[in-house]
């Protein structure tokens, strides 16, 4: 299961780009909060702590990738 979600993260991570033109349905910013990514956070969060607390350390991050947040280094 393990690593079915990280090929699913990085398939999303290869193809974001194209999936989401610049500004037409998700505005993208050309430099990320976050270090590192969001998704290479959670893949190494599900590497560290397992599927389930690493999805959820990955989906508390994004819930933290906001206007009003500082951003900063992460470690998983």
């Amino acid at each position: 299961m393990k690593k079915f979600i990280i090929t699913i993260i990085k398939a999303y991570k290869r193809t974001s780009g194209s999936l989401w033109p610049s500004g037409l349905l998700v505005p993208v910013s050309s430099v990320c909060k976050f270090h590192p990514s969001c998704s290479e956070y959670t893949i190494e969060s599900i590497n560290k702590h397992g599927v389930t607390a690493g999805l959820m350390r990955g989906a508390w991050r994004l819930l933290r990738c906001n206007p009003w947040s500082k951003g900063g280094v992460d470690l998983a």
